[in-house]
């Protein structure tokens, strides 16, 4: 079964309004996103969302994500050239329930 981007909103706030905000503060054209195990299920369904408000394109990070110290290896030899990471995490974000 595939997760909505309302399946996640209603179980956790991953301010994406802030991230909205940086993208295009930044001007970021290609974006990396890193997601825990526990989200990374919700993986597309961020990344449409993202897609419908910005005008950035997305990879997302499929090993695995320890926090916020754990950047991906190799990401400047990547072409074209990642404009931002961005990693959610768990150690801020608490379950709404």
């Amino acid at each position: 079964m595939q997760k909505t981007i309302q399946d996640l909103e209603g179980k956790y706030d991953l301010e994406l309004n802030k991230v909205i905000s940086l993208i295009k503060k930044e001007k970021a054209k290609l974006v990396l996103l890193q997601f825990p195990d526990g989200l990374k299920p919700y993986a597309t369904a961020v990344v449409d969302y993202l897609e419908e408000k910005t005008n950035a394109e997305f990879l997302i990070w499929l090993e695995s994500c320890f926090g916020a110290c754990d950047l991906p290896v190799g990401l400047d030899k990547i072409k074209p050239k990642i404009d931002l990471v961005i990693q959610f995490g768990h150690s801020s974000m608490m379950p709404k329930y």
